[in-house]
This record gives structure tokens, C-alpha cells and sequence, in this order.
């Protein structure tokens, strides 16, 4: 069971989000707690699952991965075993980098991401196509990204 979060905790995570490379010494500065307790309530908020990891946050413009899609995926069948059929098949697709089940006009929508349109049209043919019980897709090329983030605090 998890455990309440305060004040000092929120203040963790927002530290965090914004620099996950930040040192304990300087965490502690920011959230106005001494080292040790910084350090014990961080450690509890990982073994809690208030915090999944910690990464480098690559930028795709320098990867050459500027072209961004959103694809509206209908699927032919939507009982479960369908569902996750479809599921395992989108994360082995390494351009998918989001993939949410929606309640609406359509069953998924994904957000794609590669270097070009001759790239995504090669990996909607042979990947996003043939996924599991796809039985349309509609595909929506972002003209700019305005803002992105997982900072949810």
C-alpha cells in the first residue's frame, strides 16, 4: 500500500522532473529538507512507484526524428484477447512512441515518430498495418509541436 505524499514530497517530484540528474545535496537545498531525509523520502517514493525511473530525455531534432503523426487506429475486434494481441504488437514497434485506447470515433490512437514521410509510409505499411486486427487507420501529420512533456506537476 502506498503511502501519503506532502508538501515536501510533491516538491521531490517537481524537482526531479525538471532535473533528474540533481545531486541530493542540492535537492535537499530546493525542497528545504536536510540530506538525510531527502534521501530517505526519495528513496520511498521510488519503492512506491511515485517515481518509475530515471533516464536521459534524448532530443529527437538532433536524432534526426523530427516527423511526428498521430494515427487513428480502429481495430476489427475489441474483445479482449484482441485487445491484447493488439497491445503486445504496438510495443515492438520502436517508432510508436505513445499508444493510448480511447473511447470514441476509433479504438487507439498512437503517436508516431520517424525522420520523414517516406519513413512513416514505410513503417505504416509494413508495421502499423499489419498489426493484429487493424482494420483502418487515419493519419494526422503534426505541422509543429507546440509543447511536449511528462512533467505532470
Amino acid at each position: 500500500m502506498h503511502g501519503e505524499i506532502d508538501q515536501f514530497d510533491r516538491k521531490i517530484l517537481d524537482a526531479l522532473s525538471d532535473d533528474g540528474r540533481m545531486s541530493i545535496t542540492d535537492l535537499s537545498a530546493r525542497v528545504g529538507l536536510s540530506k538525510t531525509p531527502c534521501q530517505l523520502r526519495l528513496k520511498r517514493l521510488v519503492s512506491e512507484g511515485y517515481i518509475d525511473g530515471f533516464k536521459a530525455v534524448i532530443n529527437p531534432s538532433k536524432m534526426g526524428l523530427e516527423h511526428i503523426v498521430f494515427v487513428e487506429v480502429k481495430l476489427t475486434d475489441t474483445r479482449e484477447p484482441a485487445l491484447e494481441e493488439f497491445n503486445e504488437g504496438v510495443k515492438k514497434i520502436k517508432e510508436i512512441e505513445e499508444c493510448h485506447m480511447i473511447a470514441g470515433r476509433f479504438d487507439y490512437l498512437l503517436k508516431v515518430r520517424t525522420r520523414d514521410i517516406r519513413k512513416y509510409r514505410q513503417v505504416l505499411g509494413d508495421k502499423l498495418s499489419t498489426l493484429p486486427f487493424v482494420a483502418s487507420t487515419s493519419t494526422n501529420v503534426v505541422m509543429e509541436a507546440i509543447k511536449e512533456s511528462n512533467n505532470i506537476l
